[in-house]
């Protein structure tokens, strides 16, 4: 899509530097009033003038054209670390920590899985941020490759307008709607960019607001006490529970 779009602003600038010379071929004849062959070339001017303008906004918003791609490519990367801290929380869940023919009780039990539990939790809660991050991401990638759609078609649309334009100055036949043709679609298709860039923007502000959420469930304390992250290990696994009369397993274990 930015290679078309990087095409048609080279045959745009191409056609805008025709526009001139060709308004100039054509009202050179003996036949053309000096009114008409002025008022011809006004309006060439003017064609110039709205052309590079155009040109010139399109030129600014395509500045933004490779945010759709590093956002896919940051939205497959957080579906990894989703996927990675999942694994870290299904790993620590107390069916895969306890072997159920194990006679392990006590405190150092309670305590050992209380502590295992708090860091699956932590770990939950990091897969779930990666998932709505990237989810995010990938909302917006999608926004903005429709976007530079809708760019590109409005492209293409003025291109065949000032080649219609163009042809009109240069049969020699005065066609004052043919070169109208093009400030006509100009105005509609710079209205139809100007609907496309409203509708990016209220999405991008949707966007905002996922982010002050995502940052609410970053900051939330509920899986991360007093802000950090849990501890992985309590005074209490030595507190002498026993396995088959071994007083010591607990603190080997």
């Amino acid at each position: 899509m930015i290679r078309e779009i990087e095409t048609g602003i080279t045959t745009f600038q191409g056609q805008l530097a025709q526009v001139i010379p060709a308004a100039n071929s054509a009202t050179s004849h003996w036949y053309v009033p000096p009114p008409v062959a002025q008022g011809f070339r006004w309006i060439a001017e003017k064609t110039v003038e709205v052309g590079q303008a155009i040109l010139d906004w399109i030129l600014d918003l395509l500045k933004g054209a490779a945010a759709p791609i590093f956002m896919f490519i940051d939205s497959w990367k957080w579906m990894d670390i989703k996927g990675a801290t999942n694994g870290v929380a299904t790993d620590l869940t107390a069916q895969n920590l306890v072997v159920d023919d194990s006679d392990w009780s006590g405190k150092a039990r309670d305590a050992y899985l209380a502590a295992a539990n708090a860091q699956s939790t932590a770990a939950a809660r990091i897969g779930s941020i990666a998932g709505n991050t990237s989810l995010n991401l990938l909302a917006c990638a999608g926004a903005g490759l429709a976007f530079y759609i809708v760019l590109a078609g409005v492209l293409a649309k003025l291109i065949a307008a000032l080649a219609v334009s163009i042809a009109a100055m240069g049969s020699g036949i005065f066609s004052g709607p043919g070169i109208a043709l093009f400030l006509e679609e100009a105005g509609v298709n710079t209205a139809i960019i100007v609907t496309a860039v409203s509708t990016l923007s209220a999405f991008v502000a949707a966007q905002v607001t996922a982010m002050i959420t995502l940052h609410g469930d970053a900051v939330d304390p509920t899986a991360f006490p007093k802000g950090a992250w849990p501890k992985a290990n309590t005074g209490e696994y030595g507190d002498a529970s026993v396995r088959d009369g071994d007083a010591d397993w607990s603190l080997k274990r």
